[in-house]
């Protein structure tokens, strides 16, 4: 069968191949610890998923509208005014089965053949893998941990050019954890807004935030009419396998896109869409937990990287990854990572896995027991020892 040319442009994510490893390996018997993948241990809370239970009950089991459910959309119009401080209207909201398809379908409706998008890197990997589908020229922004993985806005404001057609934004930050302080965002927002050129903000993890204030790019001068906001439920609720995601943007653009899912998934299943709504008007006690348990977890892990021959560590600021430097090695991220599977039974992600600036680091979810990562850190000693000695 002849496969087209543009699917050899096609990215992937490598967290689900690592993960898909490390589950044969168990299969033969052996004990992994999963620091790979991106999700929440918690389980969904009871009340979204009666709400869940209700609804299916209730017979909310048929095509809904492409662009999302009206309770759904108007209980995300008020999440975001209240949260972002910027009003925001039921027309401006689509709905999609989690929120992946708003990166690969604002991507797809804004770039075309030849044109540059500027983008985080190291960063998630769907932004260049669909850049490059779609026929674009990536345009990375080298995030380094000498400026707490920040923008380097200098770098920034030479790469933009007459060809620029999006800028994405990610904070906080996967996989790094680090957060955009207002003093960037604001300088994204006026050279965006000068330029005329919109802006993707990725802000899956906005309530992961440990240290410092979050700011949205969508509250800044001249950019509430140029931002697209991603935003979901599978991290702060927990709801990973329920793939419902959202994005906010101007009502000429969320006509386009609700096209792309009417060719694409049709609509969201709507008993989800509305444990949806019962998660942004429900009980957020289980939501502050969570963040409080991953705010203990990640000091645990940091300080037991900064134990590690041959390791060191910044405590990030946001989402639940840390980022250590693995530098002292003299090795290979894709090499580290390997041996500490392989070696270790415990599973990361090197840092390429997020771009080429990602090499020399390596990404560990700390969206696990305690027990578990004081384990992978007792597991990982022996193999770094060796890489130091």
């Amino acid at each position: 069968m002849n496969v087209a040319q543009r699917m050899s442009r096609l990215g992937t994510e490598s967290a689900f191949e690592v993960l898909a490893r490390a589950k044969a390996l168990e299969r033969q018997g052996k004990q992994i610890i999963h620091l790979e993948i991106g999700e929440p241990d918690f389980d969904t809370p009871a009340h979204i998923k009666e709400a869940a239970k209700r609804a299916l009950d209730a017979g909310a089991t048929h095509y809904g509208p492409s662009a999302g459910l009206p309770e759904l959309r108007e209980a995300i119009a008020k999440h975001v005014t209240q949260t972002r401080g910027v009003p925001v209207s039921p027309e401006e909201v689509v709905v999609t089965p989690g929120a992946k398809p708003i990166m690969f379908f604002v991507i797809m409706a804004l770039t075309n053949e030849g044109d540059e998008v500027i983008y985080p890197n190291p960063g998630f990997p769907i932004y260049e893998s669909v850049i490059n589908f779609v026929g674009g020229v990536p345009v990375p922004i080298p995030l380094r941990e000498a400026s707490g993985f920040g923008f380097d806005l200098d770098l920034f404001e030479r790469r933009l050019s007459s060809r620029t057609k999006l800028i994405i934004i990610n904070s906080p930050e996967n996989p790094t954890g680090g957060v955009l302080d207002r003093e960037q965002i604001e300088r994204v927002a006026a050279l965006a807004a000068s330029r005329g050129i919109p802006v993707l903000a990725d802000e899956i993890y906005r309530r992961f935030l440990y240290d410092g204030e979050f700011v949205s790019i969508m509250g800044m001068p001249g950019m509430r009419e140029r931002t697209i906001l991603l935003d979901g439920f599978s991290k702060s609720y927990a709801m990973t396998g329920w793939r419902l995601g959202y994005g906010v943007m101007p009502e000429p653009l969320a006509e386009h896109i609700t096209r792309l899912m009417v060719n694409s998934a049709s609509c969201t299943a709507s008993f989800v869409q509305l444990a949806g709504v019962a998660a942004l008007q429900g009980d957020d006690a289980p939501v502050e937990r969570m963040v409080a348990e991953f705010r203990r977890r990640r000091d645990i892990i940091v300080d037991g990287l900064n134990a590690l021959p041959g390791v060191t560590c910044a405590r990030p600021r946001g989402a639940f990854y840390a980022f250590p430097n693995i530098t002292r090695t003299g090795r290979k991220s894709s090499e580290v990572a390997e041996r500490l599977l392989n070696e270790a039974g415990v599973a990361v992600l090197g840092g390429t896995a997020f771009g080429e600036y990602g090499e020399g680091y390596l990404r560990l979810s700390y969206a696990n027991s305690e027990t578990n990562l004081r384990l992978a850190l007792e597991r990982m000693r022996p193999v770094f020892a060796a890489l130091a000695g």
